[in-house]
């Protein structure tokens, strides 16, 4: 069985990220979906995702998808993950699991 640890960073002044809750399991070959809500007055708004391997590498960039007015754009390159964005959250899921899919996993948050 296979264990994610969420972490959520990326704050704006006055706007909030944070996970919907703080670990999600999952087993080898399965899909899981990781999410986290935020909030911010801004229309333009883009959200990150990044995983973490250890503290001897830097966080590894996932994706980012535009929300609300920018609902069309996004960037995916790893066809593994799939992104829906809503007006107050973000999921990331993650198909076909492997073991190198454990780690830390990050959702930020930028306004325009």
């Amino acid at each position: 069985m296979l264990s994610f640890s969420l972490r959520f960073t990326g704050l704006t002044a006055g706007d909030k990220i944070y996970p919907a809750v703080d670990e999600v399991r999952g087993t080898e070959g399965e899909s899981v979906t990781l999410t986290c809500n935020y909030e911010t007055t801004d229309d333009d708004v883009f959200l990150y995702w990044y995983r973490h391997h250890s503290d001897l590498q830097a966080p590894q960039f996932i994706l980012w998808k535009g929300a609300r007015d920018l609902n069309s754009y996004e960037y995916i390159p790893d066809k593994r993950y799939e992104s829906q964005t809503s007006r107050s959250s973000t999921e990331l899921t993650i198909r076909k699991l492997t073991p190198e899919d454990t780690a830390l996993y990050y959702c930020a948050l930028e306004t325009q």
